[in-house]
């Protein structure tokens, strides 16, 4: 009967997702395009914590503008549209994930856990309600298919590949780490080929308004807002001393969990060279800050647990990998170290290795997996 397979597409109102949309129509898709309301409102919990802990508004996602502008597009483009409200769950799952990895004095990446659970979970489970054979996303990311097709010890095993991007500026697998793998034989990444130029040249080709639309930057589907505001409407403020890496007392700052290895912007600290933070000591509530170039602020070995494989590698293995989304992959030799920890070594001390980040592994373009710095 010669039936169109049926993707349902993530439209979050920018312009890779509505691209991705003319694209499947083009390669014979039925598309179903559908926005995910993850968030509209304050930083509190499905829970309030006491009343010390109501938290202050933070509308700057703007959820109405970008599902007006995914229905526009998909109004355009002929295909049906729907809207899920995952908020409870992201509140819960992500939101939740975040405030406690920073109260612990991590820096997590709220980005990789909205993809674990939402995107590639949540809106998976509305795909097989609808009939769905795939899902689809606007990542600049890359699936090999047909299955690639392994010898093993049991056999022949099929496997599906995830690659980098064709744009290295733009590439997405760093938050990708941490999805299911059984997931990926039904994901479309359908501009994971293209360059980001290349895909505004498209969306204006077809007229969509979306095609000189900004990027959307900031926390996943909370968008750009003070860091350090969206911290404090949660978390009480401990102050203590700012000192340098020799002892010398030069500032306070308003709590440990409020900073980051690496930053450099929001210390207060006038005059002389830039300060970066190379480290919290929680016995002592400092924080310790040198130069950019100062040795305490590099690495060239840490561990990491929370592991995710898209392909178990067989260790000790030589590979790449990146600590920071658009980081150069870096030469590393990764071994077991204990159960799902691994302990990596890097040919190159890494600068800001930061507990709560990600790490993501790399063989040639294939990502193969990821875990979380301890």
């Amino acid at each position: 009967m010669n039936k169109k397979p049926k993707v349902l597409l993530g439209m979050s109102g920018g312009v890779d997702s509505s691209v991705s949309a003319v694209l499947l129509l083009e390669a014979g898709y039925e598309v179903i395009g559908a926005f995910m309301k993850n968030w509209s409102g304050d930083v509190n919990g499905p829970e309030v914590k006491g009343t010390d802990r109501i938290g202050t508004s933070f509308e700057e996602c703007g959820w109405k503008t970008e599902r007006r502008d995914a229905m526009r597009v998909a109004a355009q483009l002929g295909i049906p549209f729907l809207t899920f409200d995952f908020e409870t769950e992201y509140r819960r799952d992500v939101v939740e994930y975040m405030f406690r990895e920073f109260e612990a004095g991590r820096t997590p990446n709220p980005d990789v856990m909205c993809n674990r659970y939402m995107k590639f979970d949540l809106f998976l489970k509305e795909a097989d309600k609808l009939g769905c054979d795939f899902i689809a996303t606007g990542h600049y990311a890359r699936t090999e298919n047909p299955l690639l097709i392994e010898e093993g010890a049991g056999g022949s095993v099929s496997r599906t590949r995830i690659l980098k991007g064709i744009d290295p500026n733009k590439d997405q697998t760093y938050f990708l780490w941490a999805i299911d793998k059984a997931v990926l034989p039904r994901v479309l990444f359908p501009i994971g080929h293209l360059e980001k130029p290349v895909v505004r040249e498209i969306a204006a080709k077809h007229n969509l308004e979306v095609a000189t639309k900004k990027d959307s930057t900031g926390i996943c589907f909370v968008g750009e807002v003070d860091m350090r505001e969206f911290l404090k409407a949660r978390m009480k403020e401990e102050p203590g001393n700012v000192v340098t890496t020799d002892g010398k007392v030069i500032g306070k700052h308003i709590g440990i969990n409020f900073y980051t290895i690496g930053q450099r912007h929001g210390l207060d600290i006038g005059g002389g060279d830039p300060y970066y933070v190379v480290e919290k000591r929680r016995e002592t509530n400092e924080v310790v800050v040198g130069s950019n170039f100062h040795p305490a602020l590099f690495k060239k070995e840490l561990t990491a647990s929370q592991l995710n494989w898209f392909k178990e590698p067989q260790f000790p293995i030589e590979c790449e990998a990146r600590l920071r989304h658009r980081q150069p992959v870096q030469k590393c030799m990764v071994s077991r170290e204990g159960d799902n920890q691994v302990h990596v070594t890097f040919s190159e001390p890494q600068r800001a290795v930061t507990p709560g980040q990600s790490i993501v592994f790399y063989v040639g373009d294939e990502m193969i997996g990821g875990g979380i710095i301890d």
